[in-house]
Formats: C-alpha cells, sequence, structure tokens
C-alpha cells in the first residue's frame, strides 16, 4: 500500500501544479500594481517580523504544534501578553536605519491569533491581552509617516479555527477541536479578515501568504480571495509561501530560506524561478518566533552578504526578528541592523534598483548591474587576480567601487581579467565598478 499511496501523492501534486501553471494566464495586474511591482524589484532589503502571543513562551512561533498544546491551555498565553515596552516609531525607524524599504508583520499565525481588533472574533490582541490595542493599527500609521511600505502577513493554517477542516499536515487531534467544521465556513472568515485588513489600515504593500503547503490538495478559492485582494486595494501585491510555481493572481515570488532556484532547505523540490518580481527570507538567527535559547545570531557579514547574493540573484532579502513578548526588539538585533545600515549608507547604490547582472553566480560572489555600470561583488578571496567571463560587452573603466583606486583589467578570448590592488580590499564585499561602453 505505501507505494501506491506514494504514487498517488505524487499525482495529485502533479495535478496541483498543472493547474498552477495553466492559470497564469487569467490574471491581468492593474497599472497601479505594475509600478509597486516595479518598485518591489528596486526595494531589495525589507524587515520581516514574527510576533504574536506564542512569544511569551520564547519558544518560536511554532510552538502551540511543537509541544502539542490544547487550545484550551493556549487561550490563556493572551492573559500574559502585554507588550508595553512596544514602540512602533522606533521599531520603523530601526528598519530605516538598517536601509530597509518595507516592513511585513504577522498579522495572524498558525496559532489563529489575530494581532488586530478583528471582528469577526474575539482571538484577538485587543480583546483577550491585558494590552488591548491593535498594534497593526499603530505600525500602519508609523510607516506611513516614515514612508515605509507596510505587508501584512496572513497565514492560511490555522491550528484554532474549529472550521479549518479536514485537519492538514500540522494542528492534529491534541488540538482539542471537533472533528467536523465546514471548509468553506472557514474561508469566508479569512475572507472576512482579509478585507478588515485591506480596508482599516490605510493603503498597503501587499498581503504574504503561507500554510496552503499544509493541505496541498485543498480547494484554498484562490482566484475568489486574490480577487477580492485586488479589488480592495488595486495596488497591493500578493505573494505565497506555497513552494510552488506562483498561481494566477500572484504578484511576486517567495523563497523560503533559500536563494531562488536553490533547495537546500528540501522544502521546494518542485519549484521554479518565474518572471515575477522575487524575495528571500531568512531568520537573523536560527528562530522566527522570539525564541529565548537561541544565540546563534548571523554575523553582520553574513548578512551582508546574504543581502548582496539575494540582489546578485535579482531577489530582495526579507530579514527577520522575533521581538520579545514585551514588545522591544532584542539588542543584538538592533545592533546588527544597525551596522548592516551603515554598510548600505556607503554601498547602497550597487544594490537598490539594480538588478542580477550579466553573470550568475560563482563562488568568489555576484555581480549586480544598473545602467551602463556592473558591480562585481567579491566576497571570496583565493587571489589578487579574477578573470570572470565577457557578456559582449567592452569595459570601459574599472575601480574599486567608492574610491578613486584604479583597476587594471584585460580583455582576451578568456574574458575579463581584473587585477585588484590588496588595498582596495574592502571589508564583507569588496566591490568593483566596470563602467561599460
Amino acid at each position: 500500500m505505501k507505494p501506491i499511496s506514494i504514487l498517488l501523492k505524487s499525482f495529485l501534486i502533479l495535478l496541483w501544479v498543472s493547474g498552477n501553471v495553466m492559470a497564469q494566464s487569467t490574471y491581468t495586474p492593474s497599472d497601479v500594481n505594475k509600478q509597486n511591482r516595479e518598485w518591489f524589484q528596486s526595494a531589495r532589503f525589507g524587515l520581516f517580523i514574527h510576533w504574536g502571543v506564542y512569544s511569551v513562551l520564547g519558544d518560536g512561533e511554532w510552538v502551540m504544534n511543537q509541544q502539542q498544546i490544547p487550545i484550551r491551555d493556549y487561550e490563556k498565553l493572551p492573559a500574559f501578553f502585554n507588550p508595553t515596552a512596544f514602540d512602533a516609531k522606533s521599531w520603523v525607524q530601526l528598519a530605516k536605519a538598517a536601509g530597509m524599504k518595507y516592513i511585513v508583520i504577522t498579522s495572524k499565525h498558525h496559532d489563529g491569533f489575530a494581532m488586530w481588533d478583528s471582528r469577526v472574533s474575539d482571538y484577538t490582541i485587543v480583546k483577550r491581552s491585558p494590552y488591548g490595542k491593535d498594534v497593526l493599527k499603530m505600525l500602519a500609521d508609523e510607516c506611513r509617516r516614515e514612508g515605509i511600505k507596510l505587508f501584512f502577513y496572513h497565514s492560511q493554517l490555522d491550528w484554532h479555527h474549529p472550521d479549518y477542516f479536514p485537519r492538514g499536515n500540522t494542528g492534529g487531534s491534541w488540538t482539542g477541536r471537533p472533528e467536523q467544521g465546514n471548509w468553506n465556513a472557514y474561508l469566508d472568515y479569512m475572507d472576512a479578515q482579509l478585507t478588515e485588513l485591506l480596508t482599516g489600515y490605510g493603503e498597503i504593500g501587499g498581503i504574504w501568504f503561507d500554510g496552503m503547503w499544509d493541505k496541498k490538495d485543498a480547494d484554498w478559492r484562490l482566484t475568489r480571495t486574490y480577487s477580492l485582494i485586488h479589488k480592495l486595494q488595486p495596488g497591493a501585491l500578493v505573494g505565497s509561501n506555497h513552494h510552488v510555481t506562483p498561481f494566477a493572481g500572484e504578484d511576486f515570488q517567495m523563497f523560503e530560506k533559500d536563494l531562488p532556484g536553490h533547495n537546500t532547505t528540501g522544502f521546494a523540490p518542485e519549484q521554479k524561478v518565474g518572471d515575477l518580481p522575487k524575495e528571500t527570507c531568512e531568520t537573523i538567527n536560527h528562530s522566527w518566533g522570539f525564541n529565548l535559547k537561541d544565540d546563534h545570531h548571523k554575523s553582520v557579514q553574513e548578512l551582508v552578504q546574504y543581502l548582496v547574493k539575494a540582489a546578485g540573484y535579482d531577489a530582495n532579502f526579507l530579514l527577520n526578528i522575533g521581538p520579545m513578548p514585551n514588545g522591544q526588539i532584542q539588542p543584538e538585533h538592533v545592533e546588527r541592523l544597525q551596522k548592516v545600515g551603515a554598510w548600505l549608507t556607503k554601498n547602497g547604490e550597487t544594490i537598490y534598483g539594480t538588478h542580477g547582472g550579466p553573470l550568475t553566480a560563482r563562488d568568489w560572489g555576484v555581480t549586480t548591474q544598473k545602467g551602463d555600470k556592473v558591480f562585481v561583488h567579491i566576497l571570496r578571496w583565493a587571489d589578487n587576480v579574477l578573470t570572470i567571463p565577457s557578456w559582449g560587452k567592452k569595459v570601459k573603466g574599472a575601480k574599486v567601487y567608492g574610491t578613486t583606486t584604479p583597476v587594471k583589467f584585460a580583455e582576451n578570448e578568456y574574458g575579463i581579467t581584473l587585477q585588484i590592488p590588496p588595498a582596495g580590499r574592502q571589508e564583507f564585499d569588496t566591490i568593483i565598478e566596470l563602467q561599460m561602453k
């Protein structure tokens, strides 16, 4: 029976992906949506925020499922969630100081707890926590003042709602939910909450979906939901972390903890790189939500180099933090974000508004390009001479970016050879600016 089950599952996945590909021609984005796609493509750096009632336990955003905490017990957590140190202004100013152009925050994660004053549920930060305030409203207002676009992460998966039935691969019988439910009623509930987010917080950047992978063979009514979003806010961008080819109605493609075209996580064996704007998301340590014991904080060098690599793959870098339950961001993360911002202040021209360079990624680094300039980002050194393939255009001049230090170069049938002076080496990323003819 096991081989048959595997074949059946593979067949269902094939049908799902095939239907997805065939549906691509059914969605025509609005003019404002196209403009926002162009903005998104040039933004290059965003702040991801996983924050919710789960932060109280300090064990990540999956704690309810990993520890199999029944709903009756998990519902006690909001009484302890009182983020009196939350300051929307400081959060947004930190994002700006880091050089980030947009913020994505969890409006509702898999535990079903809403971080705004939802009218269709009392399971919210306003109604269930002693804090009693709408943090999304405060953040949206501050983002608007500071010129930062705000996206709402929204989980399609829900371990709390009784109509999320049949169950998926997570949130099993241990939740204590009845073994019955109305799937369409749940989707109506999800659309109602999305309507609140799209009508009560001004113009938003878009909706960042997650959770479809929990029930791959379900009818998620994507056409209906995506049409609702684009009707309420024609400029809003829709993306989904489903790990397959984008569906009609989606405006950007995301890659979780991986650069486009890679599958080091094993999450996305079927995912292909498409033509939509791209984004890769990664954590600043090892956790999405606040984890008290996670001290594996990535270094500034790792963060800068990941940002550079993402740009070289023509993708944005969405860097995640998990604020503490009191509303503060960990000091270690604040320090790192500020230092990445300092690097971007000097080198942002080689990242913002660029496209992936004429060369695909190499062991030594990547290239980005803007107009008639190509930026060679050398992340790993072997020696002071680097030969790269040519791409049909001649080099007019070369120098160490941000300086007047010339770089000797020679072009022949083997490519372009760059001779970088040892004094030209830069911290984290030595950037050679090539002026093309």
